[in-house]
């Protein structure tokens, strides 16, 4: 039988009928839903949307956080021939017209009042919208529009349709081939409209099977689905390994929820972005800065000799005795209650990915026991192309090209991949689908890298964003934008960074506060403030910020491929930079250039002799109104460090 994402539920709900699919956490307990249970929903499902019209080769949108009804529907669309669509729930409304008009899409699923709004809002722009189904029935007592209806009631309907059609189900599932098309994701539309790619159930079964048997993962495995279902990201973790494994997946009651959902679940298999990560260690930081003093010692005794000892341990090497019994005692008091603290106590494999993790904080993670790992791939390769084995996970490599993936380095540094897990094409765009795709079948990652002596891949940034500094005292030498904003990154009270520099005498960076980090740290220096705006331009906060720069510096200079990428000027801007904005892209990405655009003024204010400049930006708030705030920002150099000579 042929591998494809409903037979996989078929055969779980046969072999395993009562163990658990699924977890939901409502009104604080968690709700368990069994494999059996989770078939006969799907095939509910399957037969109220095909009684509603829905037919094979359509595509259907699914709006929401991850919720076990959402995911069922998703199933059942995949069992009619349909394919599903996510989309991100905190994009506007504006950004959804293009996708559901794109894939001529009819049939609406989503969450919650938010989202039957937000397709109401836009139903004007996208007529061709016929139903919409919503899981969530608070606050939807007075709607009566066409067409709109709760999950409550289609699934009614769908269990009389297959008690008159009992073997519908199985013969519409029979039909679905590996070769079908199985998801539909989005990208972000940084330089344009996002374009749909088009991956099969086999392109995302084969990859998500490979991660699986590179980890070991089996059924009694528990993840944590916290993350857009719209991100390949955690569609492949929490959708497609699910199903190819059999795991637990796990969905937390709210966003607000999820830390303490983490602790009570205790995941064994963890994925998460940087982000997630430097918000995580920053809370931990943040805690030990109200500790003791016989507390904070102890703490940075311990993560001293984690930060010596610890890496070489997850190596699979053995340490002296000395250091070992004192990491053992720093197991008992310091890393075994920080793992806790941090729901990371169980976690076999964590893997971080989407964008590059500073070295630092990948290091701490490794530090304290926590089997972090990296991954290289994208939404075009289904994920999986580089994975790093558990004793071989270096800070400043993706690992090596996991089961299946070639590579190879283009002239250019670019990295190109072949594998069985390539999106099938762009959706309704051959040009873009033509310029990734060779015809030899190598997919043009648009990556700058290469593989280091032991096979591990390196990135080293964005073919388009790596440059070089033009004139002044570094002229000629490597520009990598993200590499620098990673590293200041890591600092607990740096959130943001966006780095310029390319063709340029040297590098500037527009910085955004923690404003949880550096409200606490201010609260302890008794330093009054009104807002995000007012204390980004203290001058004391100036001063701290203006040390992780040198910091930074300070390490770029031991580099000497990097040492040109020291940063020279800075600023701390007014706003954090927002996806809602335009700054930041639904997966949390900066988008460099239309940064540059939108605080033009700045960047110019940067590469002059000004001391200060005054700026207007308008702002987007959360009811959807739109705004404006101003302040005058102050610019700040930094110290530039003499490169260190290698030795001879």
């Amino acid at each position: 039988m042929q591998q494809t994402f409903p037979g996989l539920l078929v055969a779980h709900a046969a072999q395993r009928p009562d163990a658990p699919a699924m977890r939901e956490k409502a009104y604080g307990i968690w709700q368990t839903l069994s494999w059996s249970d989770l078939a006969a929903m799907v095939a509910d499902l399957a037969g109220a949307l095909h009684e509603a019209g829905l037919r094979r080769g359509e595509h259907v949108v699914v709006i929401g956080s991850n919720r076990p009804r959402l995911y069922a529907t998703m199933l059942a669309a995949q069992s009619l021939g349909v394919t599903p669509v996510p989309l991100y729930q905190d994009a506007a409304g504006a950004e959804c017209v293009f996708p559901i008009n794109n894939a001529d899409i009819r049939f609406a699923i989503v969450e919650d009042q938010e989202q039957v709004d937000k397709m109401l809002e836009i139903r004007a722009q996208c007529p061709q919208i016929s139903n919409i189904y919503f899981d969530n029935p608070r606050g939807m007592r007075n709607y009566e529009e066409t067409g709109l209806a709760s999950l409550d009631d289609l699934l009614a309907a769908g269990k009389a349709f297959s008690q008159k059609n009992p073997s519908f189900f199985a013969d519409e599932v029979a039909k679905v081939t590996s070769s079908d098309v199985a998801a539909m994701f989005f990208t972000s539309g940084t330089t344009g409209n996002p374009k749909g790619v088009v991956h099969t159930h086999s392109s995302l079964l084969d990859r998500a099977s490979v991660g699986a048997r590179f980890d070991k993962l089996v059924p009694t495995d528990e993840v944590l689905a916290y993350l857009p279902p719209a991100w390949i990201g955690q569609n492949i973790f929490s959708y497609a390994q699910w199903l190819a494994v059999g795991y637990i997946v796990n969905c937390p009651e709210s966003a607000e929820t999820v830390t303490i959902d983490l602790k009570e679940i205790g995941p064994t298999y963890y994925f998460a972005p940087p982000r997630v990560f430097e918000t995580l260690l920053t809370s931990v930081l943040i805690r030990m800065e109200d500790a003791s003093t016989l507390k904070r010692a102890l703490f940075k005794h311990f993560m001293d000799l984690a930060q010596r000892v610890g890496p070489i341990k997850m190596a699979g090497q053995s340490v002296g005795l000395m250091d070992s019994l004192q990491y053992a005692l720093g197991d008992a008091i310091i890393y075994g209650p920080l793992r806790n603290n941090l729901g990371m106590s169980r976690v076999r494999v964590a893997y971080t990915a989407g964008e590059a993790i500073g070295p630092d904080l990948f290091t701490f993670y490794r530090s304290i026991g926590v089997n972090l790992k990296q991954l290289y791939g994208s939404t075009e390769t289904a994920v999986f192309v580089c994975l790093q084995p558990d004793h071989q996970a270096k800070a400043d490599t993706v690992g090596i090209p996991c089961e299946g993936v070639e590579i190879k380095v283009a002239e250019s540094g670019e990295i190109l991949v072949r594998s069985p897990g390539l999106l099938k094409e762009y959706y309704k765009n051959p040009e873009a689908t033509a310029e990734v795709l060779s015809a030899d079948g190598w997919y043009h990652t648009s990556d700058a890298g290469f593989l280091d002596s032991d096979g591990h891949l390196k990135i080293i940034d964005r073919v388009k964003d790596v440059g070089r500094i033009k004139g002044g005292a570094f002229d000629g030498s490597m520009f990598a934008p993200k590499y620098v904003e990673n590293k200041l990154k890591f600092f607990s009270f740096i959130k943001e960074a966006v780095a310029y520099g390319d063709q340029r005498e040297r590098v500037c960076v527009m910085v955004n506060i923690d404003f949880d980090a550096v409200g606490n740290w201010a609260e302890r220096q008794n330093l009054p403030y009104a807002g995000y705006a007012d204390l980004s331009q203290k001058p004391t906060v100036y001063d701290m910020i203006r040390d992780c720069v040198e910091q930074v510096n300070a390490d770029l200079s031991r580099d000497a491929m990097l040492a040109g990428s020291q940063v020279s000027r800075f600023l701390i801007l007014h706003k954090e930079l927002d996806p809602d904005d335009g700054e930041l892209t639904r997966t949390n990405k900066v988008r460099r250039g239309f940064i540059a655009e939108k605080y033009g003024v700045l960047v110019e204010a940067l590469y002059g002799d000004k001391t200060e400049q005054f700026i207007e930006t308008q702002v987007k708030f959360e009811d959807g109104r739109t705004g404006a705030i101003s302040a005058t920002l102050q610019l700040r150099d930094a110290k530039i460090f003499t490169p260190v000579q290698a030795a001879a």
